[in-house]
């Protein structure tokens, strides 16, 4: 009973342990209909064709008035001698 009591709290804990959410902006932004005047446009994409494939009707594509994410740092290890 205990044992299985144990592995029910182990993997209800392992479920709920989450990565947090990083911001995602990115250089590239998709205006919708009457997004300029105040609402937000969904600033995801890294490419103009990107944003370009996701439109629809009157929707337009500009560059991000936000800094976008910055990338990952590249994985560098020192060598030891």
């Amino acid at each position: 009973m205990r044992l299985s009591l144990f592995i029910l709290v182990v993997l209800a804990g392992a479920v709920c342990i989450e990565k947090p959410a990083e911001a995602q902006n990115g250089a590239w932004c998709l205006w919708q209909d009457g997004d300029s005047g105040g609402g937000s446009p969904q600033c995801r994409y890294a490419t103009l064709q990107q944003c370009l494939a996701d439109r629809l009707g009157g929707s337009s594509c500009s560059p991000s008035p936000y800094p976008t994410s910055p990338e990952s740092p590249a994985q560098t290890r020192l060598r030891r001698h």
